[in-house]
């Protein structure tokens, strides 16, 4: 785990002493609930404690944005809420902005502070933006129990739906 996060950080804080980088990469695994497996080989680590180090070592890298495509779709359902609030945390400490692709509709409302719902094809553009409403720091349970959670979540499957629907018509059509 800390070799993968120090291959990045390593190119990324060239100018700093070995000691600083070694204390980046620190810092960021334990952010991420590493502290204890630091030194495991990705063998030894589990497909949650290697998402993990993904994260970990996005953040210790100090991107100016945050590009992450499907980071838990491989994940079983208590491993993502798990790291979906790890990430919520990390982000919490760093504000970086973050640019997230998700197909999973909960998930989207969780973490994100708007959702950009895409059309499909080769001509794909912005098919619409739903503004989240719920104020950070954002609590599972409380959401979950709120009318408006489940407004939004009506929504963004409403319009995939519509826009699967018009995709079988069009199939159908040629």
């Amino acid at each position: 785990a800390f070799e993968n996060v120090m291959l990045g950080v390593d190119q990324v804080f060239f100018t700093a002493s070995k000691i600083e980088r070694r204390q980046i990469a620190e810092y960021y695994l334990t952010v991420v609930g590493l502290g204890n497996a630091i030194h495991k080989r990705p063998a030894e680590l589990s497909q949650g404690m290697r998402q993990r180090v993904g994260i970990a070592r996005a953040f210790a890298l100090s991107p100016k944005m945050l590009l992450l495509d499907e980071p838990f779709g491989m994940l079983d359902a208590l491993t993502r809420i798990e790291l979906q609030q790890v990430l919520l945390e990390v982000w919490n400490r760093t504000k970086l902005t973050a640019l997230m692709v998700t197909h999973d509709v909960d998930e989207a409302i969780f973490l994100s502070d708007r959702v950009v719902m895409m059309t499909n094809g080769p001509a794909a553009g912005v098919g619409d933006i739903l503004p989240i409403p719920f104020p950070r720091p954002r609590d599972r349970a409380a959401l979950l129990e709120s009318a408006e959670y489940y407004r939004c979540r009506e929504y963004l499957v409403t319009f995939l739906e519509e826009r699967a629907h018009r995709r079988c018509q069009q199939a159908k059509a040629a």
